[in-house]
């Protein structure tokens, strides 16, 4: 632990000058010295206009500066809100202000708390920053009844910091993510610092918990830095926090655990807590920065213990201490809106009243209703206020990757189906190319799971390193302290959240997991998404590098993983988000990959979803024809159909790349055992051509849909995943008769083949689902399905049996023209 202790000042007065005093942090730190009476007062007093704009958001939408006693008639008429975290958040603000001045900072603020908007809003507010953005909000009463006004109102913003909030690249509203995001901004940025105040009750969930551990992947020569602060106020809603009420002995051994060096800040009399917060975070900046001088002048990349801050201080700090003959102040009674008032209780108006009155809004304030200009002179200028830092608006920053030709990476396909390749792998050379041609510019990075590796992407680990600042051991591959690749972590929250920090603050990546387990992530996707939605709204936000996903070791790739493996779903879930945000990419095969994900990484402001198999499979198009195929999104393939000449009699349609090789394995025996039956393949490799245009701005017309799939013949489609998703994306379309085959939750460790016999989706179940709905066929048909029948009785004699699928299944070919 670092003792750090404040001598009591000889003039005991409130924030006397404390010229002899020392805060020492080790016999060998810097002396700290203390701050004047005057600016200390100065800041109480900017402090006291923080907690006064929180408390009107909160309470009011008229009289804002009290001019005239108050009324119930001047309170918002549904009152909604949390107080509790928010003076100690303001604390903080205040607090970082002066070590940005002092130190020329550049810094930015992350509020992990649930609901701190009234914090960050009213500081961002304080600091000029929102009246430049939102002009109609104006430094005086009127803009100050617009900011009271639009809190918690309809049609105005949230009670938690969001992405109308500028400065933030962090919604408050889902806790967990603060510390990720922070670690996330903080690479390949060795200029930042990131100051990311995480909420008690936060920690308490799992990736905040994990979050601890990004210190271990933070190179100090070429990253930035993080500076948590735990901020422990004590409760929840209704309960204790777990942190606040182990001992402080067990609290320090945690943190020191983790590899942070913990300072404490702890108290509740601000006379004393701001001079110890104020030698606090210099001694933390001190410590930054000597971790950075010697790491970059000695080259040393050792893992240092970097600083951290626990601030302990009550709950609705400065707030009501009693309400109603119950404790307020520092206790879960103050965690939302710690003071009814409405029609039901008009008694609490004067108190209200009272408590505003308690922060001297006219000692704060000018006649006008601006900020005093001494005070106003506390909060950085420029760029370097938090609420206008261009980290927190990523687009700024943002630099197009430079890309390689895929083309050179593409398979050489002499005629469809004639080589197997495994896609990932394929990919996996363009990537170390992109990783290479971007070495120099830094905003390139590609994170997983400790699954690079296993998803056959290990080229990049040609030109980079696994990011690991830990202590390393023989036999351990590709770990250094700076490196290109993210995956050493074993944390699918950690890697979305560093990848949406490192999106956010203005760089490139991609995240490649197990489909199956990239649904442990469901939930910060969704919040990305909604993000990117509402952002794409406000003209002031930049757009930035979407958010890539590359799902690999996939449903249908079953040899050794079992039942855990499969769950296709993520795409279900995408496609509930905004049109204007999803892409689903299927691409049946390598170079159609290649294609698409060139496409996914010049992209801007999207979520893309790339679903791809590892394991070798049919090549089917030419490079020349892939880009054709992919541009289109979805299309005939002309070789493998025989209706051009005439209307189909069934169409066969696939999306994926195992159920493009079963639909084209069927359409192979029923050419060979039906040749008069005319028969048209599509291929969809962009998922949502298959919803109306009216839905999505990648979905087909009317007339384009019935020119593919035709009004009224039968449609067997082979879908990757659930197939009432395709259903669902296809209800309203003129063609009624379609019939899925794809994921049924059946299956477990088995071989690959058997894997699509359990649902469905085989050639030999394809088959029979033609002759079902084609009757006309009369004794061929029937011939027809008795044998595919016996075939799957055989097929699964010889696994049992083997061990492996039968040969005509391993080694199929498609037979060429049809």
């Amino acid at each position: 632990m670092i003792e750090l202790t404040v001598e009591q000042p000889i003039d005991t007065s409130p924030f006397a000058d404390e010229s002899g005093t020392q805060v020492n942090v080790n016999q060998t730190s810097p002396t700290y010295h203390p701050l004047s009476a005057d600016l200390l007062a100065k800041m109480n007093a900017y402090w006291r206009a923080a907690n006064y704009l929180s408390v009107g958001q909160i309470y009011l939408y008229d009289n804002p500066l009290l001019r005239e006693p108050l009324k119930l008639s001047h309170v918002k008429p549904l009152v909604v809100g949390h107080w509790g975290t928010t003076p100690g958040q303001n604390f903080i603000y205040v607090h970082l202000n002066r070590v940005i001045k002092k130190y020329d900072l550049d810094m930015f603020y992350i509020a992990g708390p649930g609901h701190g908007g009234p914090a960050i809003v009213g500081n961002v507010y304080l600091e000029g920053t929102w009246s430049e953005i939102y002009p109609n909000v104006t430094q005086d009463e009127a803009g100050l009844k617009k900011l009271f006004t639009q809190f918690s109102f309809p049609g105005g913003i949230s009670s938690h910091v969001a992405p109308t909030t500028p400065g933030s690249i962090h919604e408050g509203g889902e806790l967990g993510y603060s510390l990720s995001h922070a670690f996330g901004a903080a690479f390949d940025n060795p200029g930042l610092i990131v100051a990311c105040v995480v909420g008690d009750g936060e920690a308490e969930t799992g990736p905040l918990a994990t979050a601890w551990q990004s210190n271990k992947l933070l190179n100090p020569i070429t990253d930035g830095a993080v500076l948590p602060i735990l901020h422990l106020n004590g409760f929840k809603i209704s309960n204790p926090t777990v942190l606040a009420r182990i001992e402080h002995d067990e609290l320090e051994q945690f943190f020191r655990g983790c590899g942070w060096t913990p300072y404490f800040v702890e108290g509740d009399d601000p006379e004393k807590m701001h001079p110890l917060m104020a030698a606090t975070l210099e001694k933390a900046i001190e410590h930054i920065r000597q971790i950075q001088q010697n790491a970059r002048n000695k080259n040393d990349n050792s893992r240092p213990r970097w600083p951290m801050i626990v601030l302990r201080s009550p709950k609705g700090w400065t707030g009501p201490k009693v309400v109603d003959g119950l404790q307020n102040e520092g206790t879960f009674r103050s965690h939302q809106v710690p003071l009814l008032v409405d029609a039901d209780h008009p008694d609490h108006v004067p108190l209200l009243e009272e408590w505003m009155k308690s922060y001297k809004a006219e000692e704060l304030f000018d006649k006008s209703g601006r900020l005093i200009p001494e005070l106003a002179d506390l909060a950085p200028k420029g760029d370097r206020r938090m609420g206008a830092n261009p980290h927190a608006n990523g687009g700024i920053l943002l630099r197009d990757l430079r890309m390689p030709d895929f083309h050179l990476h593409a398979v050489n396909v002499p005629s469809p189906g004639a080589v197997d390749a495994q896609d990932t792998q394929v990919l996996g050379n363009f990537l170390r190319d992109v990783a290479k041609l971007n070495e120099d510019q830094h905003n390139f990075r590609v994170f997983g799971p400790d699954e690079t590796v296993s998803n056959l992407l290990s080229a990049v680990f040609e030109v980079t390193n696994r990011q690991w600042d830990a202590r390393e051991i023989k036999n351990d591959e590709f770990l250094a302290p700076s490196g290109r690749v993210h995956d050493s972590m074993l944390s699918e929250h950690q890697c979305e959240g560093w990848l949406e920090g490192y999106l956010l603050t203005g760089r490139h990546g991609l995240f490649n997991s197990y489909e199956a387990f990239i649904r442990i992530v469901d939930s910060m996707f969704s919040q990305h998404a909604k993000w990117l939605k509402v952002t794409l709204e406000l003209p002031w936000r930049r757009k930035i590098a979407s958010l890539n996903y590359l799902l690999a070791s996939h449903v249908w790739q079953q040899d050794h993983n079992g039942f855990t493996h499969q769950d296709p779903g993520f795409l279900d879930h995408v496609i509930n988000k905004k049109a204007d945000i999803v892409r689903c990419y299927l691409p049946p095969d390598a170079n159609c990959l290649l294609s698409v994900f060139d496409h996914c990484l010049r992209s801007r402001h999207y979520v893309n979803v790339v679903v791809a198999g590892k394991h070798a499979l049919p090549q089917w198009l030419t490079m020349d024809a892939a880009v054709v195929h992919c541009t289109e999104g979805i299309g005939i393939w002309q070789w493998a159909s025989n209706d051009q000449h005439s209307e189909p009699d069934v169409v066969m349609a696939c999306c994926g790349d195992t159920p493009t090789l079963e639909i084209l394995a069927a359409v192979s025996i029923l050419h060979e055992h039906l040749p008069g039956l005319k028969i048209r393949v599509i291929n969809v490799v962009d998922l949502m051509k298959l919803q109306p245009c009216s839905e999505h701005p990648h979905g087909l017309s009317e007339t384009d849909f019935d020119s593919l799939f035709t009004k009224d013949k039968h449609i067997i489609f082979g879908f990757h995943g659930y197939p009432w998703l395709i259903h669902r994306l296809t209800y309203n379309r003129t063609n009624r008769n379609i019939h899925v085959r794809g994921y049924k939750e059946e299956g477990t460790i088995t071989t690959p083949f058997d894997m699509r016999v359990q649902n469905d989706l085989d050639r030999f179940h394809l088959v029979q689902d033609v002759v079902d709905r084609l009757p006309d066929l009369g004794s061929k048909g029937a011939y027809l399905k008795q044998m595919v029948k016996d075939k799957l009785i055989e097929h699964k004699h010889y696994i049992d049996k083997h061990g492996q699928d039968m040969p005509e299944i391993r080694n199929w070919k498609w037979p060429g023209k049809a």
